[in-house]
């Protein structure tokens, strides 16, 4: 496996890893001089229907006569090309763990506001949903 994501350009799009370019959104990576030249020498645009982005986990799967090109990826872009690539039920599951990581940012500020503005730590424990010892814990 390699660490890089790859753009591929295959005809049999119904057979191919990864996902339709366009499905992953903005790319730093479309800016570059390399990846503007591959794409021209290729006679594509991002847009093509036969150009694909495979993430680094599916390189395998890529067929040794296809045209391809690593691309280095930032964390977000990564993690938005593996939601695309993730079967629904499991691309369903994450979009609740990021909902729950979004939910849970700033937890130990806001549960140290709480008790700072007066409201028991019980009270506290009671309407977070959150143990007693870890409402406690904050303020330590």
């Amino acid at each position: 496996m390699t660490d890089d994501a790859y753009l591929v350009l295959q005809s049999d799009s119904a057979t191919a890893p990864g996902v339709p370019l366009a499905a992953v959104g903005d790319l730093a990576c479309l800016e570059s001089p390399a990846v503007r030249a591959w794409l021209d020498a290729q006679g594509v645009t991002e847009t093509s229907a036969d150009l694909r982005l495979v993430p680094p986990e599916e390189t395998a799967g890529i067929p040794e006569d296809a045209e391809r090109l690593p691309v280095p990826l930032g964390e977000e872009e990564l993690s938005r090309l593996r939601h695309r690539t993730a079967p629904p039920d499991v691309a369903r599951l994450e979009e609740e763990l990021l909902g729950y990581r979004s939910c849970t940012d700033g937890r130990d500020v806001l549960l140290a506001r709480a008790l700072a503005a007066g409201v028991p730590a019980h009270r506290v424990a009671e309407l977070t949903g959150e143990d007693l010892a870890a409402v406690e814990a904050v303020t330590r």
